[in-house]
């Protein structure tokens, strides 16, 4: 009888797994399924005390992966490629292998910043390998902590996983020239997601010169969330770019920031929304605009 039992939980753990999931995950629901098989967490908080900070706490179970020497491959001339260019492929096919995930894992990934640090951008990285059970946790470490989600300490490990072979990222993207192009065409529309400050030129604590892309639109990522820094509903994030997708194909859309990783925080919002996820330009601002490009 015991056995039957835990055969059956163990099938239901797999039934409940292999449900169509949304791309953001709520604290609550993370606990529920904490001990399933084949779960995995990826703590990616960024800043120079990132990996002390996870050492000293994190949610229990997750690995740690740096932002800037796992999921960028950055250059001495920031001009190549912008702050946070793509790695190479083949070098992140190692990475998460050596993090245990394989097609079979199921991946929540959380930051401190609402998603909007690097959890998103690893979001991006993996569905642009074609994992399809990645998840970013919504208010990210604190709203966990919040409901009681078991933290640990110290350095987790996992068993490595077989390196898959990927030749291209899949999701759409973007590069300088076609950026260019698209900065002449009304067909087109650049979203950046940075603050307002900084679109206008009135303020830039990172790059080089201040302003935006010629004929590029602000909607800050920090809208796609509400007054307690959780993602809005999907039904309210449709609502908020339906007008877009409406008027565009999301082959011309084309989203940025300003170095290719909060960008990712409104793929995820769109993808959330149900929306086609449009293209990334993974150089952004901090490419651009070391590149004498046309700045208004």
């Amino acid at each position: 009888m015991f056995e039957l039992k835990k055969n059956c939980q163990k099938e239901n753990t797999k039934i409940k797994m292999n449900k169509k999931i949304t791309p953001i995950i709520n604290a609550d629901d993370l606990l529920e399924i904490s001990k399933f098989e084949n779960l995995i967490l990826v703590d990616v908080r960024t800043g120079s005390s990132a990996k002390a900070n996870y050492l000293e706490k994190h949610l229990k179970g997750a690995l740690f992966i740096d932002l800037n020497t796992q999921l960028a491959d950055i250059k001495e001339n920031v001009a190549i490629g912008g702050r946070h260019p793509l790695p190479n492929i083949e070098a992140f096919s190692k990475t998460i292998a050596d993090l245990g995930i394989s097609k079979d894992s199921h991946v929540v990934v959380y930051d401190d910043k609402n998603g909007a640090n690097s959890a998103a951008r690893f979001w991006w990285m993996l569905r642009a390998m074609d994992f399809q059970k990645v998840q970013v946790l919504n208010g990210g470490i604190q709203e966990a902590e919040k409901i009681g989600f078991p933290l640990n300490s110290g350095q987790e490990f996992n068993s490595k996983a077989e390196v898959i072979k990927n030749d291209l990222w899949t999701l759409p993207m973007a590069n300088i020239n076609e950026v260019e192009k698209a900065s002449n065409n009304s067909d087109y529309t650049i979203i950046d997601v940075r603050e307002n400050n900084r679109y206008l030129g009135k303020h830039e604590p990172i790059d080089l010169i201040a302003g935006h892309i010629p004929n590029a639109v602000n909607i800050p990522f920090e809208s796609n969330l509400d007054e307690n820094g959780l993602f809005l509903t999907q039904e309210k994030l449709k609502e908020k770019y339906q007008n877009l997708f409406q008027t565009h194909s999301s082959k011309k859309i084309i989203v940025h920031c300003g170095s290719g990783v909060t960008a990712c925080h409104t793929l995820l919002a769109l993808d959330y929304a149900g929306f086609k996820i449009p293209k990334l330009y993974v150089g952004s601002w901090s490419e651009w605009s070391r590149n004498n490009k046309k700045i208004e």
